[in-house]
């Protein structure tokens, strides 16, 4: 069971509010960015500030707002977006990289991401054609003709996904962060993303874990990033290498600061192993075809007939996920389960 040390962000989140700045350590800040119409509501960046340098992680969701927020976290900092020297990304999610081309443009900072994070320039060219891919990989998942306009892509996520910043950086893993004063370790831990990184402040006795480890929320792991063979058992690999971090307290890019971290290690594993083992159950069952057929079978938290637009797409690719992990470890899954070479997690 966890112990959660951040209070004040844990309160601000049961009343559905943004949490205050804080500065959880000497140099070390938590400053939450607007997450804007959506249930997770912000992102917590950190600011680590070093000898004459500073590094801003994940500067969340690109609005007016969140700029504002922004501003005001790194003022009661005594800086400003000047003074940041690099911006670190654990993954590519735009709650999290979305705002890091205004924060470069403020700053001259570079952009760093894990050496196996997706580039968008990798996503095609041509919009029609990558939204042509997705929606041929979600009639192959046997998503119905009257679905599909909702789970896939369109031109316009196209466009806002290309236009997402690109890194000057790639972080490897074990690789310190180019920082002055700061002694920050990279730890590649893919899964939720092919190339997410936490960051481990062993001096302060932190790691921070992007969107690998949540406090209360699983996070999604999907089938659909062409460069990820099998993310599921990619994320249960990362899960076990958090062991480094046993006593480290843990700042997750959501929800709130916590102790714990070997548990709710177990706890995440336990979940999707259960989860599999649903899968597994629909398969033996023989009555399943399609991604929608095994999908359709499983429990979600309100009801499948509920899922609508990104959040059925959402599920659809988790399916496809334990799919993938099921027939990786010698299960028989007689369903096909494509992948498009312009679809992204």
């Amino acid at each position: 069971m966890i112990t959660i040390t951040g209070t004040a962000q844990f309160e601000a989140w049961q009343g559905k509010r943004l949490p205050g700045v804080e500065e959880v350590r000497p140099g070390v800040f938590s400053i939450p960015i607007p997450f804007i119409n959506n249930p997770m509501r912000y992102t917590l960046a950190y600011l680590l500030v070093g000898e004459g340098e500073t590094a801003l992680v994940d500067p969340g969701w690109d609005s007016d707002e969140g700029w504002e927020a922004l501003k005001a976290g790194l003022a009661a900092a005594g800086l400003t977006p000047s003074s940041i020297t690099g911006i670190v990304v654990t993954h590519f999610h735009p709650d999290h990289l979305g705002m890091a081309g205004r924060l470069r443009a403020a700053s001259g900072a570079w952009v760093a991401l894990g050496e196996h994070e997706p580039q968008a320039v990798s996503w095609g060219s041509e919009p029609d054609a990558f939204v042509a891919a997705d929606r041929t990989q979600f009639e192959a998942w046997g998503v119905p003709a009257d679905f599909l306009d909702e789970v896939t892509f369109h031109n316009g996520t196209w466009a806002q996904m290309a236009s997402v910043q690109e890194p000057e950086r790639r972080l490897a893993d074990g690789e310190l962060l180019p920082i002055a004063g700061l002694e920050v370790r990279v730890l590649a831990t893919p899964g939720h993303t092919p190339g997410h990184i936490c960051l481990l402040d062993e001096a302060n006795g932190l790691i921070l874990t992007g969107d690998h480890v949540l406090p209360r929320i699983t996070p999604h792991v999907s089938l659909e990033t062409r460069n990820q063979a099998d993310p599921l058992g990619d994320y249960l690999t990362s899960l076990a290498a958090m062991d480094v971090a046993a006593d480290m307290e843990v700042l997750p890019a959501h929800e709130y600061r916590f102790r714990g971290l070997p548990e709710r290690v177990v706890e995440l594993r336990q979940h999707t192993l259960a989860r599999s083992a649903e899968v597994l159950a629909v398969l033996e069952s023989g009555t399943a075809e399609t991604v929608w057929d095994v999908s359709r079978q499983l429990t979600w938290s309100r009801g499948f007939d509920s899922l609508r637009g990104f959040t059925l797409r959402l599920a659809l690719a988790e399916t496809a996920s334990h799919l993938v992990y099921l027939a990786a470890r010698g299960t028989a899954v007689d369903i096909a389960v494509p992948r498009s070479t312009a679809a992204v997690g």
